[in-house]
């Protein structure tokens, strides 16, 4: 993490539990983030926080300590069994979830708070199996914390905690409802330490703080709609026949090797990572069909670096925190603004640069105005040379693909794969 995205507030200032404090210092951290700055001498005093920070900030370890130093202090009832949680922290995604585990097994490493994840997808009796056991602080997404709940598997009467993270995609993607159902099972808001984080405070987001929370002290740092200075921005405006030409030679010069590419469908996903294997580029598509197991597979390889590309739907477009990615491309421009603020950001993250470049083709350049007017500026463009189209291998094509165009009839010429 860059100095300069630090603040001056340290945690061995903010007189943590040693055992806490032991772990910070494990996982490398000295001086604070503002979004940490900002929440944590509230928090630690008890106060409930709902903040607006972009991922990448530094949130997730803002709320761990805060929920780890709560149980810590304040030991749990004599009454609690074995199946009563005593922290719930619920995330809209799978990969959110993990990662949000992972960093508290580094964190917690020696506290002695148990901490369990769950997720849909993958290892039912096994996660079941884990709650059974007892565990202080349950991570998961909605589904499947209801499903264990709803069976008895864990009682929630004794919760001193509760994060509901990335609060405005769980409005995205229906799970309000859900978390309400959670919400109202817990103690009472005054009984209780809430934790609230989104990219946006919206007005909806705000209502859900207020129904549920005691009083919440609000934070907010670098809103959503304002890009990072420090990410590089560049648009092409390619035909639909020079897009896959071009993506592999900026591939190729950028000597990518950790480096996401944003398509609006799963079918580009595919084709694309046909194409670029076919040219000998390491790429792995995730969309949201992937199965669960693999698709954390995937994201691991592209965290340890095995995995040079990952090509991505907007569905892992949010709520992930990959360290050094330095190249973000959009190779679809998205139909909503605000997604392409989403995209750009998984790069540049935690003080670190990066470069965010964009295709503006006949399909999806209609939208750039409109993601223009949101970001407050033009975005700089580049000329397509002639050098910048190289002849490409092209791999045969999926059985489900045909050689008309996508949906809007747009036909694909010359095998470039660049409809839908």
């Amino acid at each position: 993490m860059s100095d300069a995205h630090l603040s001056d507030l340290t945690f061995s200032s903010l007189d943590l539990v040693p055992s806490l404090m032991h772990g910070i210092q494990k996982a490398g951290f000295s001086r604070c983030t503002p979004i940490q700055a900002q929440t944590l001498p509230f928090a630690l005093s008890g106060r409930d926080i709902a903040g607006q920070a972009q991922t990448g900030t530094g949130k997730t370890a803002a709320f761990l300590v805060a929920l780890f130093q709560n149980l810590l202090t304040k030991p749990a009832a004599a009454t609690r069994t074995t199946s009563a949680i005593r922290a719930l922290i619920i995330a809209p995604t799978r990969e959110l979830a993990v990662q949000i585990y992972n960093d508290a097994i580094v964190l917690g490493q020696h506290t002695g708070l148990k901490t369990a994840v769950v997720f849909g997808g993958v290892d039912y009796e096994k996660q079941r199996r884990d709650l059974e056991v007892g565990v202080d602080v349950l991570i998961g997404t909605p589904g499947r914390i209801i499903d264990y709940y709803k069976q008895n598997v864990f009682e929630l009467r004794e919760v001193q905690a509760v994060v509901l993270d990335e609060a405005d995609r769980m409005f995205d993607l229906g799970f309000i409802a859900d978390i309400r159902y959670m919400l109202r099972r817990l103690p009472a808001p005054e009984k209780r330490q809430s934790m609230l984080f989104s990219a946006t405070l919206s007005q909806r987001v705000l209502e859900l703080a207020y129904e549920h929370m005691s009083n919440p002290e609000l934070v907010r740092i670098e809103p959503e709609k304002i890009t990072a200075d420090r990410v590089r921005q560049t648009i092409y405006y390619p035909a639909m026949t020079e897009k896959m030409p071009l993506l592999v030679s900026l591939l190729r010069k950028a000597q990518a090797e950790r480096t996401m590419i944003f398509v609006n469908t799963k079918r580009m996903a595919e084709r694309l990572e046909d194409v670029l294997r076919a040219n000998d580029i390491d790429a792995q598509a995730l969309s949201g069909d992937v199965p669960q197991n693999k698709r954390l597979r995937f994201m691991k390889d592209f965290h340890e670096g095995r995995l040079a590309v990952l090509i991505a739907t907007d569905v892992a477009s949010r709520g992930l925190h990959v360290p050094d990615v330095s190249h973000v491309f959009n190779f679809d421009l998205p139909q909503d603004a605000a997604d392409y603020v989403h995209r750009i950001g998984r790069t540049a993250r935690a003080g670190a640069e990066g470069d965010a470049i964009s295709f503006a083709c006949e399909e999806y350049a209609v939208g750039l105005p409109d993601i223009e007017r949101f970001i407050g500026r033009k975005i700089p463009y580049e000329a397509i040379s002639s050098e910048l189209l190289p002849e490409l291998k092209w791999p045969p094509r999926r059985p489900q693909e045909t050689r008309f165009g996508n949906r809007n009839g747009n036909s694909r010429r010359n095998n470039g794969g660049a409809g839908r």
